[in-house]
C-alpha cells in the first residue's frame, strides 16, 4: 500500500470521527487554544501567528498556544492539523501549500481537508536584481529571460516563488520555464545566492531582500500584487510595468474539517475582531506584511481558485503527478 493511500485513509478516518465526536460547543471557548504553526519558529507564517494570537486571545478570552510542527516540507504541521479533534481547541495556520500538496505528490492534503476560516496576511513575490546586474527595469529582464540567459530561486521547485517565476514568463509571453528556476531553502540563502552571482533574479517577497535594498546591495525592479506595496511605494507592481501577474504567499487560520457551526462562528468572530485591531494591523504593516481578512465563504472561494491556477502551472512545468 503507497504512502498517499495510508495517509489518505488516516485523515479520512479522521476527519469522520471528528464529525461524529464533535457536538456543537455552546460555551466554546472554555479552556486554552492551540494554533499549529506548520513552519519554524522565527520565520514568515510563525511572525504573522504570533502577532495575530495577541489580540485572539483577547478577542476569544482564553490563552493562545503557538506550537511549531515542522518537517516534510510543511507536510507534517499541515497532517497534524487535518487529524486533530474537530472541537475549536486545536487550530492551525494553514499556508499556500495545501492547494498544491496533493498535485505534487507530497501528500492528499487538499482546501477540502480543513475548515477555512479566514486568510490572515499575505505578501507578495517580487522581481529583485543584484546591485550591479546590468538590468534596470522589469522588461529588460523578461527580455533576457525569454533569450534563456536568466536563472531565479527563492523556494523549492514547485514552491510559492518558483510559481510566481512561472507565471510571470506566461503572462508575459514567454515559456513557463525560460526563467530557470533553481530550488534553494528559502529567501535568505536564496539572496546570498544572488549576491554571489549564482542566480539572476530573485522572485521571493521584496520583503526579505529590504536590508539588502537599503544597503545598497540589489535592486527591487518590481512586486507582484495588485497594488503597490506601502512598504515599497516606489517600486511599481508587474501589471504597471505591462504584465498582467500577480502572486502572493498567503497564511490563514483554520482547523481541521468537521468543525461544528456554532464553533466557527465563534472562532472567525474572534479572529475578525482581533485581526482589525490597531496593535495587529500596525505590527503587519510595520513589516511590510499585508493584513487581509476575507472571512470563511471568500476564503473558500479563493483557495479553490488558487488551487485550479497552481496545478495548471505545475503541470505546464511538468511537476504535476
Amino acid at each position: 500500500m503507497t504512502f498517499a493511500k495510508t495517509f489518505g485513509r488516516t485523515i479520512g478516518a479522521a476527519a469522520l470521527a471528528a464529525l461524529a465526536a464533535a457536538p456543537a460547543l455552546a460555551d466554546y471557548p472554555e479552556r486554552p487554544v492551540t494554533i499549529i504553526v506548520p513552519w519554524g519558529a522565527g520565520g514568515g507564517t510563525d511572525t504573522i501567528i504570533r502577532i495575530f494570537a495577541v489580540g485572539f486571545e483577547e478577542a476569544l478570552g482564553q490563552p493562545i498556544n503557538v506550537v511549531n510542527r515542522t518537517g516534510g516540507s510543511g507536510v507534517v504541521g499541515h497532517a497534524t492539523i487535518a487529524n486533530s479533534r474537530a472541537d475549536g481547541y486545536t487550530l492551525g495556520a494553514c499556508t499556500s501549500e495545501i492547494t498544491y500538496f496533493d498535485t505534487v505528490g507530497l501528500a492528499p492534503l487538499t482546501p477540502e481537508t480543513f475548515t477555512l476560516i479566514s486568510r490572515l496576511a499575505e505578501i507578495p513575490g517580487g522581481v529583485t536584481v543584484a546591485a550591479n546586474s546590468p538590468y534596470d527595469s522589469v522588461e529588460d529582464v523578461l527580455t533576457a529571460a525569454k533569450e534563456g540567459d536568466l536563472s531565479a530561486s527563492g523556494s523549492g521547485i514547485g514552491g510559492p516563488w518558483h510559481m510566481a517565476a512561472a507565471g510571470m514568463m506566461q503572462a508575459a509571453g514567454g515559456e513557463v520555464d525560460s526563467l530557470r528556476f533553481i530550488p534553494s531553502q528559502g529567501g535568505a540563502p536564496a539572496l546570498q545566492d544572488l549576491l554571489a552571482g549564482g542566480i539572476s533574479v530573485f522572485t521571493g517577497s521584496p520583503i526579505e531582500a529590504r536590508a539588502l535594498a537599503d544597503a545598497g546591495e540589489v535592486k527591487i525592479l518590481a512586486v507582484m500584487a495588485d497594488d503597490r506595496s506601502p512598504a515599497f511605494p516606489d517600486v511599481p507592481t508587474l501589471k504597471e510595468s505591462g504584465t498582467d501577474w500577480s502572486m502572493s504567499n498567503w497564511f490563514s487560520l483554520c482547523a481541521p474539517a468537521g468543525l461544528p457551526d456554532d464553533v466557527k462562528a465563534k472562532i472567525e468572530e474572534a479572529a475578525r475582531t482581533a485581526h482589525g485591531s490597531a496593535a495587529v494591523q500596525e505590527a503587519l504593516a510595520q513589516r511590510g506584511i499585508t493584513p487581509t481578512f476575507d472571512g470563511s465563504e471568500a476564503f473558500s472561494a479563493y483557495a479553490t481558485g488558487f488551487s485550479q491556477e497552481a496545478k495548471a502551472l505545475l503541470t505546464e512545468l511538468g511537476l504535476a503527478k
